[in-house]
């Protein structure tokens, strides 16, 4: 059994909880069954091997990378309060702050966004993976 092969079920069930409309819902499930028997399947479940690959990483530095990483994107979206308490106070400097920070954001290449998405999906994935076969307690 492949590792996409176990995650399909799971795949099914969050589609059932997100997906409001029974026929988008069996849309989004017959179309998850023609990627099954695709060229797309072999690339994502090659993409979700090294992921577990490198989830089950004995190395110190690979183990505490994943976990900091996304730290480190709480700690970006949780500046969002303290910057609202500025914004009571001082709306100009708040919105000084606001402008820079989209203006760096935007300054960042989109496949930084999609490796930060990758990353965090298939960290998911793996822990979701590990959690099945046992291996994470």
């Amino acid at each position: 059994m492949s590792i996409l092969d176990s995650l399909i079920g799971p795949i099914v069930s969050i589609i059932d909880k997100v997906i409001p409309d029974k026929a988008q819902r069996d849309k989004a499930k017959l179309e998850l069954l023609q990627l099954q028997g695709s060229q797309e399947l072999a690339e994502i479940s090659a993409r979700l091997s090294a992921i577990v690959a490198e989830a089950n990483s004995h190395d110190p530095w690979t183990s505490r990378a994943r976990p900091s990483f996304l730290y480190v994107m709480y700690i970006l979206l949780l500046f969002a309060l303290p910057m609202g308490i500025l914004a009571a106070f001082a709306p100009d400097k708040a919105l000084a702050i606001g402008q820079g920070m989209n203006a760096y954001l935007a300054g960042l290449p989109e496949p930084l966004y999609a490796l930060f998405g990758t990353g965090y999906l298939g960290y998911t994935a793996a822990r979701q993976w590990g959690k099945i076969a046992g291996s994470d307690k």
